[in-house]
């Protein structure tokens, strides 16, 4: 028998109320304000007509302060899995039409049994984060609900890639989750994030603040490092975690969706020879010769906005995904501090943890010198990249450009730190210190004693950088592979990725390492 008329009407009565959200009024606002609402952010997310919805039918479980009499269509979060580029993803998109987007029992619920599923099933996990936070009603029901969130963020780091969209409030607690995935997505406006809000900072300290200086994209961006990638707005931001995700595997035991060129290329490319100055303390722009190196150009940076001294992200060098980390000469003199060794240490773990090969682009003159770097922990901030790159089996390979001076020379992965290959500039300089902190040491008296100390210091110095600086040292001794040309760099680095990337490494078998946080 068919399924009769009043099964089929009920049916579409539901749906309707479910499509419905939090009322035709509500998502009208919306509309008039330029904001997708939560259903329309996952469809312009996935493909077409791929979107398969789990518990749509959910309802909210708590029964105090007039709750009982309340509808809350799906709870206030749509989740479910969806295709991006022919390959499912796992995402959620909390819905501030249905009570404010508030997290309840059966909110957290649908979000944990969608965690569960991606970490079974090994696909990327996306929140669409808009939500004011715990649903008071429920009191500690909501509380237990984000801890059974974070929990499962924990579980899901390092199997599957996270990655957390802001596109409204995230406050409090709900702040901690965001802050457990790899990767921070937030609009330019409209999206907030803080623990404390301006009234309770004004009513615990005395400080007034704006909302802009303490949850901002732009304050977190650049300030604090909380957050990854700044988008224009709402579709921007879905672009930008496509965008991600076609850099990354579904999960940690497979490879980056590597795309190698039928044909190995070695062609030189003359013009990367023109883009470092003669003079070694002149500054240059990295980013000109990352866009020579990657195919067309095509280089997503991270954190692009904090440390600045330090370029981290994703390319593809004829066809094979790589994750490059580079000293910016012209910001700090490409030093090493506190916030580059953070944002460093961390993008080299993503990069091991998903299989992701690392090129490393070394001009480096030291770490920071200053009472602020030492009293804020520099020695521990910088064992961490150490650490990261010590850590790290997959392919590693670095170009020394300029200077490699001291211990930072050692965390911008050395052969000694693991490198698998090492490639160094005709203009390279690899030693203790540069040539003038070398003399002032080693010729402290014959400097002294000169007619003209400075013109003295100036000449040493030169031959110091000459005889014990120059790139043929390090090569005489096999701590470098090769001295190439930098017009040479891009070949190389495409051949040198393709005899790499079968490598396999194994540590001895512990728990995990004690990272120095």
């Amino acid at each position: 028998m068919p399924i009769s008329a009043q099964l089929v009407k009920t049916l579409e009565e539901k749906r309707k109320v479910i499509l419905n959200a939090g009322g035709a009024d509500k998502l009208a606002d919306r509309k008039k304000k330029g904001l997708m609402s939560a259903r329309e952010r996952l469809e312009a997310f996935f493909e077409p007509g791929t979107f398969m919805e789990f518990g749509a039918h959910a309802q909210n479980q708590g029964r105090e302060f007039g709750l009982a009499d309340k509808q809350f269509p799906c709870d206030g979060v749509i989740t479910g899995i969806g295709y991006v580029d022919g390959r499912p993803v796992a995402a959620y998109s909390q819905d501030f039409t249905v009570g404010g987007g508030s997290l309840g029992s059966m909110h957290a619920k649908k979000i944990c049994d969608l965690q569960d599923y991606a970490i079974k099933t090994g696909m990327p996990f996306i929140g669409i984060n808009d939500s004011g936070g715990a649903r008071i009603q429920e009191g500690d029901a909501a509380l237990a609900g984000y801890g059974q969130i974070f929990f499962r963020n924990v579980l899901a780091s390092g199997v599957v890639p996270q990655i957390s969209i802001l596109m409204g409030p995230c406050a409090g607690g709900a702040v901690y989750s965001p802050a457990l995935t790899d990767f921070i997505i937030m609009t330019k406006s409209n999206a907030q994030m803080f623990i404390c809000g301006p009234e309770v900072i004004k009513a615990a300290t005395g400080q007034t603040v704006t909302m802009d200086e303490i949850g901002s994209a732009a304050a977190h961006a650049s300030v604090s490092g909380n957050i990854h990638f700044v988008a224009e707005d709402e579709k921007h931001a879905l672009q930008i975690a496509r965008k991600l995700l076609s850099f990354v595997p579904a999960n940690n035991v497979q490879d980056p969706p590597h795309r190698p060129t039928p044909t190995l290329s070695l062609d030189i490319d003359p013009g990367m020879n023109d883009i470092v100055p003669e003079d070694p303390k002149a500054p240059f722009d990295v980013l000109k010769v990352i866009a020579r190196l990657v195919d067309g150009g095509d280089f997503l940076e991270v954190q692009r906005d904090f440390a600045k001294n330090i370029v981290v992200g994703w390319a593809r060098i004829q066809g094979i995904v790589v994750g490059i980390i580079a000293n910016q000469p012209a910001v700090k003199a490409g030093t090493l501090d506190i916030d580059a060794s953070d944002k460093s240490a961390r993008f080299i773990r993503f990069c091991n943890i998903f299989n992701i090969p690392i090129v490393t682009l070394v001009d480096v003159p030291g770490f920071l010198p200053g009472i602020a770097q030492e009293r804020g922990g520099i020695i521990r901030h910088g064992a961490k990249m150490l650490f990261a790159y010590a850590a790290a089996t997959v392919p590693k390979i670095t170009v020394i450009m300029r200077k490699a001076y001291g211990g930072a020379y050692l965390a911008m992965c050395s052969a000694d730190l693991g490198a698998d290959l090492v490639f160094a500039w005709p203009t390279a300089e690899i030693a203790v210190m540069g040539g003038e902190g070398a003399v002032s040491i080693l010729f402290k008296r014959e400097i002294a004693a000169a007619s003209e100390p400075k013109k003295k210091a100036k000449e040493l110095a030169a031959e110091y950088r000459e005889k014990f600086a120059a790139p043929y040292e390090a090569a005489s001794k096999a701590f470098i592979t090769d001295i190439i040309m930098p017009s040479q760099t891009r070949g190389i680095l495409a051949m040198a990725l393709r005899n790499t990337l079968a490598k396999r490494e194994s540590r001895p078998p512990k728990k995990h390492g004690n990272i120095p946080l």
